[in-house]
């Protein structure tokens, strides 16, 4: 098939307002390093919510498209593009991968041009750039594969990549959301422990425990501080991992791991935000560290956790506990926001 002339998409036209569902026009002529995706799933992440609440300030590029996980069908291909064909399944991932980095796509929105980046998934079809596609077995399970874009090699990143666990350290993890449900998976396939999972909803935690958190705390009911030292005693966790960036879990995280231990920074803080933290620590031997998606490298990572998580029959699937069509996403949005829902929504846009 040819270049669909329209397709329907969520569009962030304005900060802290609704998303408008509307009609688009495609450019009809795929440039050098463009791959065109027909979406079938997308994730909602967090930082989807950041953009509309405008956490990292101005935005200059509204109107514009978002969303940066999804799963779909690879429908054309333009100039040069070597690593993925017309009828590939493929994951869409924010992370660079292997081909090209590609112009982004200029969609028209009532008559007038609609900013898009490298890859959006709030739409039914997506120009996005080769590297920004991982080609994955057509027989994969699509609304589960969409968490490979973001949720899942974040997750594992975060894990391997930015905390280096190691056999028996100890790990908190702050923030159980989407991403935080796949660092507490990727600890416990580390052989980390305790797993110690924190957050405010209780539906939340009942996911972590699935995905192999060993302790469990609900830091509105509880003292998180002295709860986590009632389990590890004064000595610490070994791993603190924020997803909330918020500077007051920051400096928690940072005064409550060992001499030598690792705070991983997920979470990112909103403009004008700062933490304060006593630095003399660090000179001795304890590490912060911004992860900046687990540092995944996307076509060697997809596959590979692919293959694990198949192997170990891994429960992923429990993680998507909503499915919303593209026309309710402002529904499903708000529900996220107030922890009605638990773990990760996607949206079926087809």
């Amino acid at each position: 098939m040819g270049i669909p002339k329209t397709m329907q998409a969520a569009i962030l036209a304005e900060l802290r307002l609704p998303l408008i569902i509307d009609d688009v026009e495609l450019p009809q002529q795929l440039d050098v390093g463009q791959v065109l995706v027909r979406i079938e799933y997308s994730g909602i992440c967090g930082s989807q919510l950041g953009e509309i609440d405008g956490a990292k300030g101005e935005d200059k590029f509204l109107p514009h498209l978002l969303g940066h996980e999804g799963s779909g069908h690879v429908i054309a291909t333009g100039p040069g593009v070597r690593h993925v064909k017309e009828g590939d399944t493929v994951v869409l991932h924010w992370r660079k991968a292997q081909g090209i980095e590609a112009t982004p796509p200029r969609y028209s929105w009532r008559g007038k041009p609609l900013n898009a980046g490298w890859v959006t998934t709030f739409n039914q079809y997506a120009i996005v750039a080769e590297n920004r596609v991982t080609r994955i077995d057509p027989d994969c399970d699509l609304k589960v594969a969409a968490l490979y874009g973001c949720a899942v090699t974040t997750g594992f990143g975060v894990v391997v990549n930015n905390a280096k666990v190691k056999l028996g350290e100890s790990i908190v993890v702050y923030g159980a959301g989407g991403i935080g449900l796949n660092i507490v998976q990727a600890a416990r396939l580390a052989s980390a422990w305790p797993i110690i999972a924190v957050d405010l909803f209780d539906n939340k935690l009942d996911l972590a425990r699935l995905m192999g958190a060993t302790h469990l705390i609900n830091a509105r009911a509880n003292d998180a501080t002295a709860e986590i030292a009632n389990i590890l005693g004064k000595s610490g966790p070994d791993v603190f991992v924020d997803n909330t960036g918020l500077p007051s879990i920051i400096e928690l995280g940072y005064a409550m791991t060992k001499p030598q231990g690792r705070l991983v920074l997920v979470g990112v803080p909103k403009a004008g935000q700062t933490s304060k933290l006593f630095t003399l620590p660090i000179h001795f031997g304890k590490t912060i560290v911004g992860s900046h998606g687990g540092e995944a490298l996307p076509h060697e990572d997809i596959p590979r956790y692919m293959r694990l998580i198949e192997a170990l029959k891994s429960p992923l699937s429990a993680l998507i506990t909503h499915t919303t069509e593209l026309s309710r996403i402002n529904e499903a949005i708000a529900a996220i926001r107030d922890g009605s829902i638990a773990g990760r929504c996607v949206v079926k846009l087809f």
